[in-house]
């Protein structure tokens, strides 16, 4: 995870790093302002995208994760096409239900309530799923429409692009279990839990995403952890991190996400670790859980 918090010239050379390095897939936030660093410097995820596919050639870019607080599926869609060009099919498009703060007020519109938002998730989901796969789509909702929206050329990889869905709680782990061509988690809320204790949360979701997708006859569907989600940052320490990715393997996680070393608070770390990560930690971390990126 690269946050899109730098000028091009600086962070260019993190993503040509992330390839390098031998990273299955490098993301960024999509967010218009993002919690502490609401203040401070900020970049789009689409023009960001547009151009880390530029200056890479083999690994997967991704949304983490593409937020419907301020986006429509329909002009979505066309962004998605456009970056799946640019990259030759390397898109990875993280959706999730967007969520409370700057991204849900900065346009003065009303406030939804959960329940609201798990709706306009599987609108946009819906939505965006058709937008990518059918020329001249139509769609009906109580938050989006389309009327015989175009998508041609439609995506380099077909039939679209994959959707790893973002979900936490039961009905929207449900959801995406029947839905996605991925899962991805932060597992339970960290406020107010040791480590062992937000481990425990991520073992209960990830028995619920393995029961709902078990019902729904899936069982290839990639599993993605934020890790950095937990109350000790993955990247503290080369112990930190093979620890963490260990129990998230044990868990059944075929991916797992970890954000790159910033000077400060949050994910304060040293780059240093991050390279000694890459060189001794990250080949047999790929071994163990096989970059599970594909969609099925």
């Amino acid at each position: 995870m690269i946050l899109p918090e730098d000028r091009w010239w600086a962070a260019e050379p993190k993503w040509r790093a992330a390839e390098e390095y031998g990273f299955d897939h490098a993301w960024t936030y999509d967010h218009l302002g993002w919690r502490s660093l609401v203040e401070g410097p900020w970049f789009n995820a689409v023009p960001t995208l547009a151009a880390a596919a530029m200056v890479t050639s083999t690994i997967g870019l991704g949304t983490f994760v593409a937020s419907p607080n301020f986006r429509h599926p329909v002009p979505f869609a066309r962004e998605a096409i456009t970056l799946d060009d640019l990259s030759d099919g390397r898109l990875i498009l993280g959706v999730g239900a967007g969520g409370l703060g700057y991204d849900a007020e900065v346009l003065g519109a009303p406030a939804l309530s959960a329940a609201q938002r798990a709706e306009r998730y599987v609108e946009f989901v819906e939505a965006l799923d058709g937008l990518l796969r059918t020329d001249g789509f139509d769609y009906s909702g109580t938050y989006y429409s389309a009327v015989g929206a175009r998508n041609l050329p439609g995506c380099v990889r077909r039939p679209r692009s994959p959707l790893f869905l973002a979900a936490n709680g039961p009905r929207m782990i449900e959801f995406a279990a029947r839905t996605g061509d991925g899962w991805i988690t932060t597992g339970a809320p960290r406020e107010g839990r040791t480590q062992d204790e937000w481990w425990r949360g991520v073992a209960e979701v990830a028995a619920r995403f393995d029961e709902a997708a078990a019902e729904a006859g899936r069982e290839r569907v990639t599993r993605c952890l934020s890790l950095d989600a937990a109350p000790v940052y993955s990247l503290s320490s080369r112990e930190t991190f093979s620890d963490a990715v260990g129990r998230a393997a044990e868990l059944g996680f075929t991916d797992v996400v970890v954000h790159w070393p910033r000077s400060g608070d949050p994910y304060q770390g040293k780059e240093t670790v991050l390279e000694d990560i890459a060189a001794d930690l990250l080949p047999s971390v790929q071994g163990r859980n096989g970059g599970g990126t594909s969609a099925d």
